[in-house]
Formats: structure tokens, sequence, C-alpha cells
């Protein structure tokens, strides 16, 4: 499987669609998947939207809770990587990153209105 890392700086606005859930590795007896380190591996779907282009939304696996992030919300991706996949006649890409955090917006000033 080929790996290709991403340039986030590139994606424009990264918003969570679909907040963190842990991924199930086998969905008859809801088994978590783990990472080679014994860490559960979360999934957060993610809006990206380029210059006012349509949106579209991926998928990314990180390792360990992800925390403070919720639907709607800005976030930032850290060592995101692309693979692409094919199983049979399936194929795909799915993307896998180190982190995904909260960005917290700072407050725009207050304007100055009276005298």
């Amino acid at each position: 499987m080929q790996s290709i890392p991403v340039d986030t700086a590139r994606l424009g606005v990264l918003r969570c669609a679909i907040a963190p859930e842990v991924k199930i590795s086998n969905s008859e007896t809801q088994e978590v998947k783990k990472d080679r380190d014994g860490n559960p591996v979360y999934t957060v779907a993610v809006t990206v939207r380029q210059d006012r282009r349509r949106i579209s939304v991926i998928e990314i696996a990180v390792s360990g809770e992800l925390k403070g992030i919720e639907e709607g919300q800005l976030v930032k991706v850290t060592g995101l990587t692309a693979f692409a996949w094919a199983m049979g006649d399936r194929h795909g890409i799915s993307f896998r990153a180190d982190a995904v955090t909260p960005v917290h917006a700072t407050p725009a000033p207050a304007k100055g209105g009276g005298a």
C-alpha cells in the first residue's frame, strides 16, 4: 500500500462533520480496532473546502481518543497521510493522521461604537 503525505495547508477550511467514533474491527463482536501499540483507533469525518469549491468529506483514522472535537467545529489535522488501497474490484483512498485537534477561534475585537 502506497502512502502519500498530504499538505493540509493547501486543503482550505477543515471542519468536523461527524464527531469522533471508535473504529470497530469486527462488527459481530463489536471489537475495537487497535493500533500496533494497543491504542484504540478513532475515526472522524472532516469536511474539506478549498477556495469556494464544493465540499468533500474525508474520514480520518487517528490512534487514541480525540478530545474536545464537536460537529461543526474547525479542526487542525497534523501528519495527514493518504493510502491507496484495493481489494478485488474495490479500491479507494484511506486517510490517517497523527492528530486531529480543535481550533479555538479567537473572538473578533469589539468595534468601537459610540462616544
